[in-house]
């Protein structure tokens, strides 16, 4: 199975996998903090537009870095 293949810490862990978790994170956290992420950083006035763009990036991210770890 490709969930035993990490078997002593991350000692068989390669960079590619590294680097689709913190993808997958950054995604995962897009997702979850899409509205405060908006508030504070873009200032125009409709709100849910860039709401929905950040949550369709997160799950793009997420997709890929989730994609890269099974790969």
């Amino acid at each position: 199975m490709y969930i035993l293949r990490i078997t002593k810490g991350c000692g068989n862990m390669n960079i590619i996998d590294f680097l689709g978790i913190v993808i997958l994170m950054c995604g995962v956290i897009l997702i979850y903090d899409a509205r405060p992420i908006t508030k504070k950083v873009f200032s125009f006035g409709d709100q849910n537009d860039g709401v929905l763009g950040l949550k369709i990036t997160g799950f793009v991210l997420s997709v890929i870095g989730g994609l890269l770890v099974l790969i």
